[in-house]
């Protein structure tokens, strides 16, 4: 079975912002005529710019772990909770709807991000065609888990509010979760940086 024409054969080229198939017209310059964008067969320097946020996300990911990130004042007694610990805290204090929450959205989310765009930017490098459709769906699905990443800086937010209920005494926020805000735009970043063309680019089909 012979493989499919590549859009380049067929003299088409996708707006990497809006997603429009164009003429590819050559010319260096040239604009989406939808949305205006530059259009590229490939996004410029993408594993670099993909690899550089990702080493910097996962460089804020250290102190977001290791520093508190939320402090709980109940019946005189204050704690100073790191991701982990505060998701024991919440356990222990009868939450544990957002303790499940806080710990997917912190640990397994996080976790699966580095891993899957470390996968795909290893993979584009060394140009094998091992699981393309695999690899383009992983990458669809971070895309979709990056708009839910804040959740735990949103939990700690909600939890602040629930001190009206009587849940806790107190709840304050603190540095720990700058860092893991910080590693989640970096993640989001490192994501769009990402050009899931390269996925289709390959050495050799040996399908």
């Amino acid at each position: 079975m012979s493989a499919l024409p590549r859009a380049h054969e067929l003299g088409l080229i996708g707006c990497h912002v809006c997603g429009q198939v164009c003429r590819d017209t050559q010319i260096e310059d040239a604009a989406c005529p939808r949305c205006g964008s530059s259009l590229h067969r490939r996004k410029p320097y993408s594993c670099v710019r993909t690899w550089a946020l990702l080493i910097a996300a996962f460089i804020f990911y250290i102190p977001a772990n290791v520093l508190p990130i939320m402090r709980t004042a109940s019946l005189g007694d204050v704690d100073d909770n790191t991701i982990l610990s505060g998701v024991i805290e919440l356990w222990v204090k009868g939450s544990p709807d957002l303790a499940v929450i806080v710990f997917t959205a912190s640990i397994v989310v996080p976790m699966m991000k580095f891993l899957v765009i470390s996968t795909l930017l290893l993979s584009a490098l060394r140009g094998t065609n091992w699981a393309r459709r695999q690899r383009s769906m992983l990458y669809r699905l971070v895309e979709f888990i990056g708009y839910w990443s804040m959740l735990d800086v949103f939990v700690v937010a909600l939890l602040t509010a629930l001190v009206q209920f009587g849940f806790f005494s107190q709840v304050e926020p603190l540095p720990g979760v700058v860092y893991f805000g910080l590693t989640v735009i970096l993640t989001m970043l490192a994501s769009q940086s990402f050009d899931p063309r390269l996925i289709w680019d390959c050495k050799e089909d040996d399908d």
